[in-house]
């Protein structure tokens, strides 16, 4: 048998490595030669990353004379970063106290190490539907067998959640859970809804995977208590958090929030995948919260994401009214559009790219691929002038679909 022959006796689990249709997409949109208005990628846009900042904060903590910056780190977090993150979430609805606190490399080694510690394979594991898609394929890369729940503007429906779960004659293990400005819909799920979901993970001895990269991010509406808070230090609740879309997603710098029985589990875990997190990315955090900078950039995101979102609503109903609905997310960076008359968004992809447009379609949001109609776009990386240009090239390319089928 020759090497190119030769069957590589792969993991079972190996079948359950779907990748993700949205991060492929960077590499697909970094080929095109064309101008393209990018709605894709959930991404800060590059001018809201705070470069200035940052600089002067790393030649603070990593200039000449830091190489301790450059050593390894302890696995649960650098003690300089958990302090420093600890009195930044003092007052809020995460607050904490360090015994709950693992610092993670983003918010997607916290997905993956809710599923290290939880899931079997075989076990049932409920996902939002649409749901991330990166969540979902991190239950699956696991063996995990996903019932998917639906979203609507009030988040997870508890209504069906109950009815799913009955039907399905067993309880599911884990429940993953984007409770504020989802992504992709950027609906908000309820308090009467937040709550009921603690109430059946209790009855069902659920994990609930508390997955929330955008709850800073609000700029409209009344602000809700966190699962977190709502837990009380329910040994339940499993909080993934990520500085990648408060500050910058390039730092790879997140945290999980647990029982403080846990930790230990986390950090043999955590010790099996990358020893520690980036320590340079840690003290370049830590020296970003200890200087004061983060109420201020924050505040500036606030109100340019609002004008960002207002933007695409115009646009949208300038181009789509009557074709098609979208969601009124307050906060976060994605809204959801559905046609009607139906489109099949993954069809329309290429002739948008051609358009010099781009997004993700529905189906990248569900396991099963139960929204060939819809589509997922950004409004946070794009300035409102921009987005008005992207939305009518995506109005061209839908013509031009309608007019080859």
């Amino acid at each position: 048998m020759t090497p190119q022959t030769q069957t590589l006796p792969l993991a079972d689990r190996a079948t359950g490595l779907v990748g993700s249709v949205i991060d492929s997409s960077t590499s697909l949109l970094a080929a095109q030669t064309h101008d393209i208005v990018r709605f894709a990628m959930g991404s800060p846009a590059a001018e809201a990353i705070p470069t200035q900042a940052l600089a002067e904060v790393s030649a603070q903590v990593l200039g000449p004379g830091a190489a301790d910056a450059y050593d390894y780190a302890a696995t649960e977090g650098d003690p300089d970063l958990r302090e420093a993150l600890l009195a930044m979430l003092e007052g809020t609805s995460d607050a904490t106290t360090a015994d709950r606190l693992t610092i993670t490399s983003g918010g997607m080694q916290g997905l993956d190490l809710a599923n290290k510690l939880f899931v079997d394979p075989g076990d049932l594991v409920v996902v939002e539907s649409p749901t991330y898609t990166n969540g979902s394929a991190t239950a699956l890369s696991y063996q995990a067998q996903l019932l998917e729940v639906p979203v609507d503007d009030e988040g997870m429906s508890i209504d069906s959640l109950e009815a799913q779960v009955e039907a399905a004659g067993r309880t599911p293990k884990a429940i993953y859970t984007i409770p504020t400005f989802q992504n992709p819909s950027g609906a908000s799920m309820s308090l009467e809804r937040r709550q009921r979901l603690l109430d059946l993970a209790r009855q069902w001895g659920s994990i609930v995977i508390d997955d929330d990269p955008y709850g800073m991010l609000r700029f409209a509406g009344e602000p809700l208590p966190t699962l977190r808070e709502l837990g009380a230090g329910d040994p339940l609740v499993f909080s993934v958090r990520t500085f990648s879309k408060i500050i910058a997603p390039g730092l790879r710098v997140g945290w999980v929030d647990t029982a403080p029985e846990l930790q230990q589990l986390l950090i043999n875990a955590k010790q099996a995948m990358d020893t520690c997190t980036n320590l340079p990315a840690q003290r370049l955090v830590a020296g970003f919260l200890r200087g004061g900078h983060l109420e201020e950039h924050l505040a500036a995101q606030r109100e340019e994401y609002r004008r960002r979102k207002i933007a695409m609503q115009e646009a949208l109903t300038e181009h789509f009214d009557g074709i098609a609905r979208w969601t009124d997310p307050e906060g976060g960076f994605f809204l959801w559009v559905s046609f009607d008359p139906p489109v099949k968004t993954e069809d329309l992809f290429p002739v948008a790219l051609a358009e010099g447009v781009a997004y993700i379609p529905g189906n990248a949001f569900s396991p099963s691929q139960a929204f060939p109609h819809d589509l997922r776009l950004c409004f946070a990386t794009t300035p409102p002038d921009r987005i008005h240009e992207g939305v009518a090239r995506l109005r061209r390319a839908v013509d031009r679909l309608g007019s080859t089928t």
